[in-house]
């Protein structure tokens, strides 16, 4: 073999390398100077987009994918260094099952967690919203509550709307467990008439949703670190101290 093929390729340079780093921050974040977080023992779970179950969705769709939140969830639980979650909300809803799988899982945790509606939890971003020990709400934020819709070919037959009413039934169920909201007062915004255009349910506002009880406060970032850091803090054993 000839000297050429035995050479090891040279490292880039570091210059190089710095080059090229910044240029990937540049085209991922469309800026070169990232602020970066500390070591934390908080763990921060966006969920963004429509949330994807078992159909994929077109790649335009903004999407929150369940098989990547449940191995993240998992892995929170096991997490000695973490010791508290803050769940990021802006979701237009999506897939029901998905979506109450990602709830269950949430609300079993033994850590605690906060959630916060930014923008909008609507549809089955309402159960993950109050899924958390204490969940947070923009001023601004909006939570769409309606009643479950098939998409696709649907059969028109009793068993359908059966089907679809058991599975209501868990939503309203876990909603209700997991926030101040009394059943009575939920079913009636999920099929209040007139509130959404051509259709039956209730867009609820910041305020809104504190005053009928579905989520806990009206806040941003910083109360949800403020209420997580005490809920941490309650949450540590009393450390005895032994004096000798």
């Amino acid at each position: 073999m000839s000297e050429e093929h035995n050479q090891q390729p040279k490292e880039q340079p570091k210059e190089q390398q710095g080059k090229s780093e910044l240029v990937e921050k540049i085209q991922q974040l469309g800026q070169s100077n990232v602020p970066q977080a500390p070591d934390s023992n908080i763990h921060v779970l966006p969920i963004i987009g429509q949330v994807e179950g078992h159909v994929q969705l077109p790649p335009q769709n903004k999407t929150t994918k369940y098989e990547h939140l449940i191995p993240q969830l998992i892995a929170i639980e096991q997490n000695p260094k973490i010791e508290g979650l803050v769940v990021l909300l802006n979701t237009v809803g999506g897939d029901v099952e998905a979506g109450l799988a990602i709830s269950e899982m949430i609300a079993s945790l033994s850590k605690p967690t906060v959630s916060i509606v930014l923008g909008g939890g609507h549809s089955i971003g309402v159960p993950i919203a109050v899924s958390a020990d204490h969940s947070f709400i923009a001023e601004t934020a909006t939570m769409t509550i309606h009643p479950i819709r098939l998409t696709g070919l649907v059969i028109g037959v009793p068993q359908t709307f059966e089907y679809l009413d058991k599975m209501q039934d868990r939503v309203i169920n876990f909603v209700t467990r997991h926030s101040n909201v009394s059943e009575e007062k939920f079913k009636e915004l999920m099929f209040a008439k007139g509130n959404l255009t051509r259709d039956i349910g209730t867009n609820v506002v910041g305020d809104d949703a504190v005053e009928f009880g579905l989520i806990d406060a009206v806040g941003g970032v910083k109360e949800a670190m403020e209420k997580l850091n005490e809920m941490i803090s309650q949450n540590k054993p009393d450390e005895k101290q032994v004096v000798q």
